[in-house]
């Protein structure tokens, strides 16, 4: 689409030179050819490092779009973005790709589907019901249980195991809300991208970036029923059990654990080698490696045990 044609869709004010754009990304990953948008003032320092051909603003934002980069002036931002998302999602399924590819040695049940573009590495084991979607891959020596849901794009290394019922690629919970409490969907146009040695219990869901990538990298084990949100990013060895959930952009450092139950608010970073113990819910950076934390409000450990003791003097 060019960048008149999505002024008209969004009825935006276009300030700059017009150009055909190839997709939408954030400011810290789009590229001269792609859209970006800026809904908050703290992002306002990213605009003058961002690559974008053009920027989605308002008017007390649009004074900051640097001099070669387009803007595209609008009441309401993240109503405008969600608007165009839809314009740049991909096809569900292409036809017009090639067939799927099935590495030497796999073996890949007569009851899953493969969707065209699919690519299935050596000597996997790809068992009943499994679907896996458009352009995805799947590295050498990986077990897909049965049931197991792989949405297009995404990608899995070599030598992982997938318990049944998993669903790796789903849309993130993205959506925006305007001045009438109405809500429109984000469409989610990234990926997933698991890297080798990976396991994934069953039932959990690791949700497809809005832009980008959702990552989980090398050697991280997630238990049964784990909600990992958009654009996360899972550390190498991390483990994470059972019911315990991640909000959307989190990143953790390598080798932190997540006790069953326990939570984290979006946009948050997490220091290497933390632990957070069973129903442990966390609203702030952790920016200190090596710590253990309890409870809610999230605490030291050693804090929190005094803290539980001192309440059950109280009781008695």
């Amino acid at each position: 689409m060019d960048l008149k044609e999505i002024a008209l869709i969004i009825g935006a004010e276009l300030i700059g030179e017009n150009f055909e754009v190839s997709g939408m990304n954030t400011l810290k990953d789009a590229s001269k050819s792609e859209l970006s948008f800026v809904s908050n003032s703290k992002y306002i320092k990213e605009i003058q490092d961002s690559n974008a051909g053009a920027i989605i603003v308002d008017k007390t934002t649009k004074d900051f779009v640097p001099d070669g980069c387009a803007a595209l002036v609008v009441d309401g931002v993240y109503w405008q973005m969600a608007t165009l998302s839809k314009y740049f999602a991909p096809n569900i399924e292409d036809e017009t790709l090639a067939l799927a590819k099935i590495g030497e040695g796999s073996k890949v049940s007569s009851k899953a589907e493969l969707a065209n573009g699919a690519i299935i590495g050596k000597n996997c084991i790809i068992m009943a019901h499994v679907y896996i979607g458009a352009n995805s891959v799947i590295g050498d020596n990986t077990i897909i249980y049965p049931s197991v849901t792989v949405y297009r794009d995404c990608k899995i290394g070599a030598n992982c195991i997938i318990h049944a019922n998993a669903t790796i690629g789903g849309d993130g919970f993205g959506f925006a809300t305007n001045k009438m409490g109405e809500h429109k969907k984000i469409y989610q146009n990234g990926n997933v991208v698991i890297e080798d040695d990976v396991e994934i219990g069953s039932s959990t869901t690791i949700d497809r970036a809005a832009f980008a990538t959702t990552l989980i990298k090398k050697g991280v084990h997630i238990d049964n029923l784990v909600q990992i949100g958009h654009n996360s990013i899972i550390g190498e060895y991390s483990i994470i059990v059972a019911q315990a959930g991640i909000s959307g952009s989190t990143t953790m450092g390598r080798n932190v654990v997540m006790g069953g139950q326990s939570a984290t608010a979006g946009h948050l970073t997490i220091a290497p080698f933390t632990t957070m113990a069973a129903r442990s819910g966390v609203t702030k950076s952790i920016k200190e490696s090596g710590l253990t934390f309890s409870g809610f409000p999230l605490m030291e450990h050693k804090l929190w045990l005094k803290l539980q003791a001192k309440i059950a003097k109280l009781m008695q």
